[in-house]
């Protein structure tokens, strides 16, 4: 079933290109992000320390509709370009970082590091539906979600390895160089952009200050497509982030297991994710965004209940559930915002939907870390089920509207440059 879209998209050049760009850049950076708290633990000492790294990547996400706005202001495939040599250039910094009292070097490139990560976000959703076929975003958005989550499998042990044998100056110089690699791989794409300033004719995208940035926002809102997707992926993302909160006390209070086993759980779950990548397009090909997104919502609520019971086999099962249906909602968010925003505000459309379905994810983080110590992970699981399962009803009861099933038919063609 995904043989067609798949080989379609690995068989175009650019596409194949752009996948290429985003596997060697996300190897880099899933192994960044992992030795970056470890690297200040073992400076400092401190836990505290340590969690803030995760903080200060994520930070600039809240100034996701002020940084879409400037990736729409700008050319975008030399936008990714630059980002990539100017992390390139900059993680050799932290060569410098030898001590605890230096550790605040690693704080500034991260938060950085989380500035270009948002912009560069931006400018590739933006980017995409020029590149790709709008017949293949389904397919190239999954493709691009498993070429993540098997980064997330095989970059942990590798930076890990190499921060034991050489230290957190090798992971930072590997990671330096695979952006400098993806930086050449995105400057070797064949695609026509208009120029900003035509582009934004027309539309408020030429608009000035907050009312510019508040299009994407405003985009986003006036679709009866993009409305309840958006929406949806907060409060599915709210409630993963609750789940993996809890996920230490399933660990002990429910398995019985060391913390350590939650890796197990982990790989297992990036494993169905790796799966969903894979499948989506073909699916999205036969049905609206919207069921789409409410049965993955309903997989991941149905994982969530099964690890309340105290069997490892089930566990392990509903870790792949969990991570075959997280994604969908996400893909088929992404893949409808690529679909129906106009090209001159879709980076910033883009980037406030990543701002709106990605922090409650951080605030259900904390949230669910006091939760956990006053409520058993065994009343709480359950509740996050049935939350699950009303959100996926209501994605399945919302009536059907214009680009969700328009997606089968023919779409526009990209704007590619000639060979």
């Amino acid at each position: 079933m995904t043989g067609w879209g798949t080989g379609r998209v690995l068989r175009d050049r650019d596409a194949g290109l752009y996948l290429s760009g985003v596997v060697v850049s996300g190897f880099g950076t899933t192994a960044m992000w992992l030795v970056a708290g470890v690297w200040v633990k073992s400076l400092t000492g401190s836990d505290s320390l340590a969690a803030l790294t995760v903080f200060a990547l994520w930070a600039p996400v809240l100034a996701g509709p002020a940084l879409g706005a400037l990736a729409d202001r700008l050319p975008r495939r030399p936008l990714l370009v630059g980002v990539g040599l100017l992390m390139a250039g900059l993680l050799p910094v932290l060569l410098l970082l030898d001590s605890a009292d230096r550790v605040w070097l690693l704080f500034a490139v991260l938060l950085v590091y989380g500035i270009c990560g948002a912009l560069h976000d931006a400018a590739e959703a933006a980017l995409v539906p020029q590149v790709v076929d709008g017949r293949l975003l389904g397919d190239f958005n999954g493709l691009r979600l498993t070429a993540n989550e098997s980064m997330k499998l095989l970059a942990p042990p590798v930076g890990a390895a190499l921060f034991v044998r050489f230290g957190g100056a090798s992971v930072a110089l590997l990671d330096a160089v695979t952006f400098a690699l993806a930086a050449v791989i995105f400057a070797r794409l064949r695609v026509r952009e208009e120029p900003p300033g035509r582009a934004a004719a027309g539309t408020a995208a030429g608009t000035g200050g907050f009312a510019s940035v508040r299009e994407g926002a405003r985009q986003l809102w006036d679709s009866p497509v993009l409305r309840p997707l958006v929406s949806a992926g907060a409060a599915v993302m709210f409630l993963a982030g609750l789940n993996g909160a809890v996920i230490y006390a399933v660990a002990d209070a429910v398995l019985g297991h060391a913390p350590t086993y939650v890796g197990v759980l982990y790989a297992v779950q990036g494993a169905g994710s790796v799966l969903s990548g894979l499948a989506a397009g073909p699916l999205l090909r036969r049905m609206p965004e919207r069921v789409f997104a409410g049965a993955g919502t309903a997989l991941f609520a149905l994982g969530v209940a099964g690890r309340a019971l105290p069997y490892d086999a089930v566990a392990l099962v509903c870790s792949a559930v969990i991570g075959a249906g997280l994604p969908c909602v996400l893909i088929a968010a992404l893949t409808a915002v690529q679909r129906e925003v106009p090209n001159a505000v879709l980076g910033r459309a883009a980037a406030t939907a990543n701002t709106l379905v990605f922090v409650p994810n951080a605030l259900a983080l904390a949230l669910g870390a006091g939760l956990v110590a006053f409520v058993d992970v065994r009343v709480l699981l359950p509740a996050l089920t049935v939350a699950g399962l009303a959100i996926a009803l209501l994605l399945a009861a919302a009536p059907p509207h214009g680009g969700g099933d328009r997606s089968h038919g023919p779409p526009p063609p990209p704007h590619r440059a000639h060979p």
